[in-house]
Parts: structure tokens; sequence; C-alpha cells
């Protein structure tokens, strides 16, 4: 039966400040890890606010006003992308950890690379680029664990990020321990979190034990996890919040993360991802009306959706709902700022990408 989804969209005018100067990155000529070593030089040296000064970043860099545009902690752990979040945290000092025995019971500083990776050494332990606000109990629970693809979760959190043995399979064979596996709103988020790491320490990094880490400071990463982190990059492009979250930081410590800007330098020096997942193309879908004049669409599918993407001209994902449910059979996007957008659908392993014009 042919199916009408449905999906109100808003978007927030996000107001940016603190961008680089336009000559930030006019050092930045080469390819490969030469171009990592002269991000390296540009971003290095950067002002150290201390650890409790993550606190007073976070006000400006991890306030949500992109989901559900309230003011709290944007909590990769706890936010639901499609959906009411199943707790939320004030950024004011009542809701920082102290003791916590749940999920929702408060927030503290989550190090996306683990501090005992650098034995707590400054600037690396007070450094926001890849320190953000996360609920207490998840991030116990994600302890020192690489990230990686779940395959068997012995935990799952109330946003469906997992904790598990790795699948081993597909664009992340090569590792079977442990790992800790966030949903895909956040996947690249992590992945350039991972690779600012690997550019700002390059001149440490390779004396750092860590699965993730080869022991060298060019390419840093192991084989297994340098393709999880490329194909989280390239699925997750980067999003107006990442941009907000630089600017933000860049303001506090004057220095960036490069790979936000420009998303193409992560290929310059790492390459593309060895595999990714192959799609034969969808058929028996059709948008309308197209161009629209009333800020709406409609989605017409003879099969189940198992995700609606809308992205910008820019790369960036404006929404992304997996498994869509239908209500009365009908879904649409509406609210639509003027604009052209792409429109990406998925159902198993059958995609098809739609152009569309908001006029």
């Amino acid at each position: 039966m042919k199916k009408i989804y449905t999906l109100a969209l808003s978007l927030t005018v996000l107001i940016a400040f603190g961008q680089a100067p336009a000559t930030y990155y006019n050092t930045a000529t080469g390819t490969g890890y030469t171009l990592k070593t002269q991000l390296y030089n540009i971003i290095k040296g950067h002002t150290d606010r201390g650890y409790d000064g993550l606190y007073t970043t976070y006000q400006n860099s991890d306030k949500d006003s992109f989901y559900e545009n309230d003011g709290t902690v944007l909590d990769m752990y706890s936010e639901n992308p499609t959906g009411p979040d199943p707790y939320n945290f004030s950024l004011g000092t009542g809701d920082r950890c102290g003791n916590y025995s749940n999920e929702g019971d408060c927030y503290n500083r989550e190090h996306i690379i683990p501090q005992s990776v650098f034995n707590e050494t400054s600037p690396q332990r007070n450094d926001a680029h890849f320190i953000t606000p996360t609920d207490g109990k998840v991030n116990g629970w994600r302890n020192n664990f690489p990230f990686g693809k779940v395959g068997t979760a012995s935990i799952t959190t109330q946003n469906g990020s997992k904790l598990g043995s790795a699948s081993n399979t597909g664009y992340a064979a090569g590792y079977s321990g442990t790992v800790f596996e966030p949903i895909d709103e956040f996947k690249g988020d992590i992945a350039r979190m991972y690779f600012y790491f690997a550019t700002r320490y390059e001149n440490v990094v390779s004396g750092y034990t860590y699965a993730m880490f080869n022991g060298t400071s060019n390419q840093v990463f192991t084989p297994a996890f340098k393709n999880i982190l490329l194909e989280w990059n390239r699925m997750d492009p980067v999003s107006d919040r990442e941009i907000i979250r630089n600017n933000a930081i860049y303001a506090r410590q004057n220095n960036r993360n490069p790979y936000i800007d420009h998303p193409e330098y992560v290929a310059a020096i790492w390459g593309a991802p060895l595999a990714t997942v192959s799609y034969k193309e969808l058929a028996d879908v059709s948008v309308y009306p197209n161009p629209s004049h009333d800020h709406k669409i409609n989605i017409y599918s003879e099969k189940q959706l198992d995700e609606i993407q809308l992205v910008n001209i820019n790369g960036q994902i404006l929404i992304q709902v997996q498994k869509p449910v239908l209500n009365s059979d009908a879904y649409s996007l509406d609210n639509l700022p003027e604009g052209f957008y792409f429109l990406k659908l998925t159902s198993g392993n059958a995609s098809t990408t739609k152009k569309v014009l908001i006029n």
C-alpha cells in the first residue's frame, strides 16, 4: 500500500559568534599528514580556562538551541532528536553531579578521549573541544571504553546509546572488545572530536596507550578505528549545533576544530572509509508539490521507510527521523523555509535522494 509520511519541522535561526578570522587557515596548504601538522601549528597553544572553566564554556557551547530549544543542557547521551527528551538538565549549578544512582540524576564532564589516556595532564584535561556535558550515570557506563559499533548491547540508555561487545563486521571490522556507540545523530560529532584531538596533540599523542590509537603521531588511529571514525564522519555531516559549539569554544579558548570549519580536511588527511553500505535504488517514491509554494512537501512511498533525512546544500542534516511512525498513513514535511534541499529516503538496503525546492 502506498504510504504518505508527515513530519513537522521548525528551524531556528542561529546566530554565530566568535567566527574564525578570514586568514585563520591560510597556512593549511598541504595534503596528508603534512596538512595535519600545519593544522596543529594553527590550533596549538590555546588558552587553558581550567577544569572548572568548562562549566562556564558550556553556558554557550552546549545550550540546547536546536532540538527542544529550551536552553537546557544539550547532552549527546540523553538527547532525543525526534521527540521529547527522557530528562533534561539545567545549565546552572543545581544539576551538576555530586552523587548519582540513575540516569537523569545529574550531569558532569565527559572526556570523549578518556583522561586516563593522557594521565589527566593539562591543557588536555580542560579542552572543551572534546569534553562535553553528559549524564553522569551514562558517563560512568561508558567509562574508558572506546567508541565503536555495538553488536550485542549489555546496556541501552534511554536515548538509544549502547554499551556492549563490538560488532566486528562491515565498516567496524577489526575490533571485538567492548565499545560504546552513541546514536546516529552524534556519531559525526564524536568522530570530529577524535580528529581534533589527534591534530591538536600531535606532539604528544604517540606516547598515549589506548585501544583506538596505534602509537604514531601521524595516522594516530588503528586501522579498525580509523575506518569507524571515517564512516561516522561521512554518515553524519557537520551540523549547525557543531558550528555554534565551535564558535563558542573559540571565543573562550582561541582555537578551533578545523574539521568542523573544513570537513574536507578529514579525507585530505586520512582518506575515505574502506567501504560503505551498498544501497539499491528505492523505487515507487514521489514527492509533491515540488517546487513547493506553501512550505510543505508530501512524501509517498510504496514501502515502509526506515529513515528520512532532510539535508541542506552544505551537507548539514536539518532533520533525521529513523523508523518514522505513520499517522493515518500521512507524513509530510511542513514549515520549511525557502531554499534548496536534498531529501534522502531509506528502506532496508534501498534508498533514493530527491531534490526539493521551496520558494
